[in-house]
């Protein structure tokens, strides 16, 4: 809690505003122990030597002891007694004071780095995981009993409209998108809305954090890692910038003779569709080199080396990209944007994430070679949208639920997620649902938790923070009453930050209500 200069706040009480010359002068601290033996000094005749009491007093004067002052002693036991009576208030509240323990106890804890702990225990200080045993002696303030349940980090939906679109239909709620090709230094993080419905929703299946992903042009902009509990985008913004997002020109041929075009000046030769596919890459490639010129100029005048009229924000916002410092996720679903986008970045020495990743399971040495990592969309959504078929109808039906293990027995770091629009950002809840998938088609299920956990985590740069329970990181964390893998199983308590946090969401408030509506007599 931040307590601006002058404002003070009781345990679940309204603030109340107290002059800073107050604590300065000290006068509230030895009124509060002058008063257990006012009437005593008016009765000996004595004129009291303390001011009367300030009408706005707070926390502060909880402890005369933090502001020692010379000041009379009582002179009867009475009033000794009850001085000292304040005195161990005093202290009672300052131990109050100090970081709370809740210790969690009798889950199976899924540590996801480690071993899983049947039953295990987790000792929670300060927003921290401090300890995570089979047994844990420490004492704590407060005793969790989770009896037959399961102890899992926080999911994290590595790539997501979430927050960014609310209903598809209506244009006012989506502001996943910016006008132009490239917007560098477009920030989504700034966009989400906080009281957004779909927020709680997910949440309520275990997510707790999110990477809102820019959309729209080829060089869309960056985004940040935000926490799914939060008043503005300020207290939910965990990580910024992550990465930059570059949709790569779709290499794709439209085979449609022209006698099928309603508008027949839109149809397009073979010829002149791979010439604008090379142009839109050239275009690409350009505006990188332009990036990092501009970049040089910056380094080679120092901090300060260009005027401020220069100085240009959409360049400012890529010299780290080019400077190979943070990630480039590239979305990308066909095998040749995806061979063109390994090739682009080995060149330019960039480090990329691939991100869509359809046709990944077809150059998986590729991208194991050049150590890749993948977060792949295309479990569910195979398409650009929800459509469940295939991208050819020479594949099998189940050939995208077995892609991930293609990818990892090929050596390839793989991540779960829904992919991008307003679809996608409503059924994100089922993120665990699509590493089960991949899990029940080969996966092993170890991997299938961090594709959803750790690994997340790990390329999002936020690993020394949350992705799985251990010493050190956020106590981020939930409880399900079974295998969060498993359909069936429930998310009943969340922690973020140490912090419980409420499951409701509109669908639950939307089950309460009709579950009491009147019944037909």
């Amino acid at each position: 809690m931040t307590i601006r200069p002058g404002i003070a706040r009781t345990n679940n009480k309204p603030a109340m505003r107290i002059p800073i010359s107050t604590f300065k002068e000290r006068i509230v601290p030895r009124w509060i122990i002058a008063r257990t033996w006012l009437s005593h000094e008016r009765r000996a005749g004595v004129s009291p030597a303390i001011p009367p009491p300030t009408a706005d007093l707070g926390r502060q004067d909880a402890c005369p002891a933090l502001f020692p002052t010379p000041t009379r002693l009582p002179r009867s036991w009475p009033g000794f007694f009850l001085a000292a009576a304040v005195l161990l208030l005093c202290f009672s509240r300052v131990s109050s004071l100090r970081a709370e323990t809740i210790l969690l106890t009798g889950a199976t804890v899924h540590t996801v780095s480690g071993p899983t702990l049947t039953p295990g225990q987790v000792l929670i200080t300060d927003g921290k995981i401090e300890a995570v045993e089979k047994t844990i002696k420490t004492k704590a303030d407060k005793v969790v009993n989770l009896d037959g349940q399961h102890l899992y980090p926080g999911l994290i939906a590595a790539s997501t409209s979430l927050g960014l679109v609310e209903i598809n239909a209506i244009r006012a709620t989506r502001d996943a998108s910016e006008v132009g090709e490239y917007t560098p230094d477009v920030e989504a993080w700034a966009a989400v809305n906080p009281d957004s419905e779909l927020i709680p929703v997910a949440r309520a299946n275990g997510i707790t954090h999110f990477l809102p992903v820019p959309s729209g042009g080829i060089v869309a902009g960056q985004s940040g890692l935000m926490v799914v509990d939060g008043w503005t985008t300020e207290d939910m913004t965990v990580r910024k910038p992550v990465a930059l997002h570059v949709f790569l020109p779709g290499m794709e041929l439209n085979t449609a003779p022209k006698a099928e075009f309603k508008d027949k000046s839109k149809w397009k030769s073979f010829e002149d569709q791979a010439k604008e596919r090379r142009e839109k890459i050239k275009a690409l490639e350009d505006f990188f080199e332009e990036a990092r010129a501009y970049a040089k100029a910056r380094e080679a005048g120092g901090k300060n080396g260009l005027p401020a009229k220069n100085v240009i924000p959409a360049w400012e916002a890529m010299i780290p990209y080019v400077r190979g410092a943070r990630p480039v996720m590239v979305h990308a679903d066909d095998e040749r944007q995806i061979k063109s986008a390994v090739q682009w970045a080995a060149t330019n020495s960039f480090k990329i994430i691939l991100a869509g990743a359809r046709d990944a399971w077809k150059v998986a040495g590729l991208l194991a070679t050049n150590k890749i990592p993948v977060i792949f969309e295309r479990i569910y959504n195979q398409g650009s949208d929800l459509s469940s078929t295939p991208a050819r109808d020479t594949y099998r039906s189940d050939v995208y639920f077995a892609a991930p293990e293609t990818l990892r027995k090929a050596g390839v770091k793989v991540v779960f997620s829904g992919g991008l629009g307003g679809d996608a950002a409503a059924t994100i809840r089922n993120l665990p649902y699509a590493a089960a998938q991949a899990a029940a088609f080969g996966l092993p299920e170890e991997e299938a938790l961090k594709g959803i956990t750790l690994y997340p985590a790990e390329i999002l740069g936020a690993a020394d923070r949350i992705g799985s329970i251990e010493p050190g990181k956020e106590a981020t964390i939930f409880a399900a009453d079974g295998n969060i893998l498993d359909i069936r199983s429930n998310v009943k308590r969340m922690w973020i930050g140490g912090k419980e946090v409420s499951l409701e969401s509109r669908h639950t408030r939307l089950y309460e209500k009709y579950k009491a509506r009147p019944q037909v007599k």
